[in-house]
């Protein structure tokens, strides 16, 4: 199967707490089918003037491009970084059960009405 209609989509955070989290958040938000944790990575970037070296850990979601804008929006209000590092990148190819399964796992499923009980007249 291929095409862009799936992503991966990358994050990092500063502790192994915040990046199980975020990924939890999005996994339980059906926003992603999965999300994998690579700990610790180090990261050396530019920042306010300076060069910073960090300690990070990773987040990589496996999602679909429809719930993109929704996973984005979901990582940009939970994280508490200034600037999140949130990139897309999509997949090109994949094994057809796992990609139904990522579609599956990522369609918002509307829950199912609790019925409402009879009431039970009182005896004569």
């Amino acid at each position: 199967m291929t095409g862009a209609e799936f992503l991966t989509v990358l994050t990092t955070t500063d502790s192994a707490e915040k990046a199980e989290a975020l990924a939890r958040g999005a996994v339980e938000a059906r926003l992603a089918a999965c999300a994998q944790i690579s700990a610790p990575v180090t990261s050396v970037y530019h920042w306010q003037g300076a060069i910073e070296t960090a300690q990070e850990w990773q987040v990589l979601f496996k999602t679909t491009a429809a719930r993109y804008k929704a996973l984005e929006a979901h990582l940009t209000a939970a994280h508490d970084y200034d600037t999140p590092e949130i990139l897309a990148l999509p997949v090109v190819r994949g094994n057809a059960p796992y990609l139904a399964w990522l579609t599956s796992e990522t369609t918002t499923m509307t829950p199912t009405p609790t019925p409402t009980p009879t009431p039970t007249p009182p005896p004569a």
